[in-house]
């Protein structure tokens, strides 16, 4: 997918491209690709690096070309991770401005609104990659909120669970935040290489700046703290999980044991030899009176221990 934004008091779509507009792809067809690396010349190199899912934020230049490549939170259908990061590169030289993910996000569109709403004046490419810097900080923001209540409500589910299904759910998770971690530490690193590029130190603008650096450690504390707190409770569950199959298997020991007692004395008067009860009627009822007190008394003991 392609679009054309103008800057006009916050970001405006527009039919085509014109100088110094910013151009964003998601997800690239054929076409698009062609469109980037004959009609644009953007290096394919720079093309390669945003594809690789596993790229790390890094600042790269080449004939003229730069590339910042960053890495933005985005959700995924799959169960087993539902939250992960992905490469989004800006990739711009003189009057074209890029950027490039191959996954569909919702930040971008969000960034979007928001200029929109505020009437953000963009100054130029560094100002674009700062305020998506600041965009991605608060989507990590915002998806660990959605991280925290999936944790409460697997520590709901564990309470009474013997099952592992609920401490794997919390496993995902758990990479979740690994991803998370270690892409807005990668981030932290782009930020300050950004800082420190001499040409541009002077035209920054400092609140902005401040303002990214803030969400980012925000975010990173955030990331941390929720990935002990997920520790914490993966370490404790398991231990209740194995607790609560304890108990169950205390308990089914416990009936056994109990029901043996009328078992063996049915097994015993059972055999085919001569004993005191073979010819008295009451016998059978005497034999049955005996296994239920037997038993009654075998589960006073086990309540008297606390077994049962």
């Amino acid at each position: 997918m392609r679009a054309f934004y103008k800057n006009n008091n916050g970001l405006i779509v527009v039919p085509e491209w014109f100088p110094n507009c910013w151009i964003n792809i998601e997800c690239p067809t054929e076409a698009e690709k062609k469109y980037l690396l004959e009609e644009l010349q953007i290096p394919e190199a720079f093309y390669d690096y945003i594809e690789d899912i596993d790229e790390r934020p890094r600042v790269e230049l080449e004939n003229g070309w730069s590339l910042i490549i960053m890495r933005i939170p985005v959700t995924s259908d799959d169960v087993r991770l539902p939250f992960h990061t992905i490469p989004l590169g800006v990739v711009f030289k003189g009057d074209v401005c890029v950027t490039l993910s191959f996954s569909e996000t919702e930040m971008l569109t969000d960034f979007v609104t928001y200029t929109q709403k505020k009437s953000i004046d963009i100054k130029d490419n560094f100002d674009l990659v700062l305020r998506l810097l600041l965009s991605s900080s608060i989507w990590y923001l915002k998806y660990l909120k959605q991280v925290n209540q999936i944790i409460r409500l697997a520590e709901d589910n564990l309470e009474m669970s013997i099952r592992n299904k609920e401490l794997q759910a919390l496993l995902q998770i758990g990479k979740s935040l690994v991803f998370f971690m270690t892409s807005l530490k990668g981030n932290d690193i782009l930020l300050h290489k950004i800082k420190n590029i001499k040409d541009k130190r002077d035209y920054f603008d400092f609140d902005l700046l401040e303002d990214v650096e803030i969400e980012l450690r925000q975010a990173q504390e955030t990331t941390s703290i929720y990935s002990d707190i997920l520790t914490g409770t993966m370490d404790a569950y398991a231990s209740v999980i194995s607790n609560n199959m304890n108990d169950i298997m205390k308990r089914l020991t416990s009936i056994s044991i109990i029901l043996m007692i009328p078992t063996l004395i049915a097994s015993l008067y059972g055999m085919n030899v001569p004993n005191d009860f073979q010819n008295n009627p009451y016998g059978l009822w005497i034999i049955i009176s005996v296994s239920i007190l037997l038993s009654a008394f075998g589960v006073y003991l086990f309540k008297l221990k606390r077994w049962f």
